[in-house]
């Protein structure tokens, strides 16, 4: 693989409750082996249908309250035709309409160049499917 692109899948463990899980640490993780201290684009993917990427802060309350702002959105009640699951499930399939399952960032000498209070999140409203797949890709 050229040292101009590398790219990893890891796994997110995100339970069996809505969350927002920061990732902020694994995608500098990855950083840290494949940049260098180059500048380039972080690229980060979901391959879920009920799963989103955001850059959000965390730690001050916004990871919850982005998750009730879901809940008024997309409530979970029988409204949805999508069915299968648990209750409510078809507002899940609808979460990458609002969160998107990608994002691309800026790398600025091997580091994410994020802002003093952003952080890269998954987030999942899925409760029944615990575990994730990301896939995150450098490109210098």
């Amino acid at each position: 693989m050229s040292d101009r692109f590398s790219t990893r899948v890891i796994d997110v463990s995100t339970g069996h409750t809505e969350t927002v899980t920061d990732v902020t640490g694994r995608c500098e993780e990855f950083l840290s082996e494949v940049a260098a201290g180059r500048d380039g684009l972080l690229n980060l993917f979901v391959p879920h249908a009920t799963a989103g990427i955001a850059v959000i802060e965390t730690g001050a309350g916004s990871d919850h309250d982005l998750l009730a702002a879901l809940h008024t959105l997309l409530p979970a009640d029988d409204r949805w035709e999508h069915r299968h699951g648990s209750a409510g499930h078809g507002r899940d399939h609808v979460l990458p309409a609002f969160v998107p399952p990608h994002a691309t960032l800026p790398v600025v000498e091997g580091r994410l160049s994020l802002g003093t209070w952003q952080s890269v999140c998954l987030v999942d409203t899925n409760k029944d499917n615990p575990e994730r797949r990301m896939r995150l890709s450098f490109l210098a």
